[in-house]
């Protein structure tokens, strides 16, 4: 979940995890990539516009270059950048329910690889 907004980050974090999905965080772009390098999710939630000189468009970009079937969910509230819609993608816009987010999550981790058990 990438979220430059506390409160937003908070409400839809815990409601992913109340639902119960291991949940891993970030408020900029520089702290996803970080995560991204570590191929720790099945799917990313990302705000588009964000601080810093990484927005959510490079974020997906980069993430799916380590891992191409990762699975995409842009929230916007505007972006000056046209959508780029990609395969696996799909795009809210703001403001939405904690609960809109579990459910596009909810459908996008259908399909995916089934979890690696060791």
């Amino acid at each position: 979940m990438v979220e430059d907004d506390p409160l937003v980050r908070e409400l839809v974090v815990d409601a992913l995890r109340e639902e119960g999905y291991e949940v891993f965080h970030a408020s900029n772009g520089e702290q996803a990539l970080a995560l991204c390098k570590r191929q720790i999710a099945d799917v990313l939630v990302t705000d588009i516009r964000l601080p810093g000189g990484v927005d959510g468009w490079q974020i997906a970009e980069r993430c799916r270059e380590l891992d191409p079937q990762l699975q995409v969910i842009y929230a916007t509230g505007f972006s000056p950048v046209e959508a780029r819609p990609v395969h696996g993608s799909l795009t809210l816009h703001k403001p939405y329910q904690p609960d809109r987010i579990v459910e596009a999550v909810r459908q996008m981790g259908k399909g995916r690889r089934p979890p690696s058990i060791s």
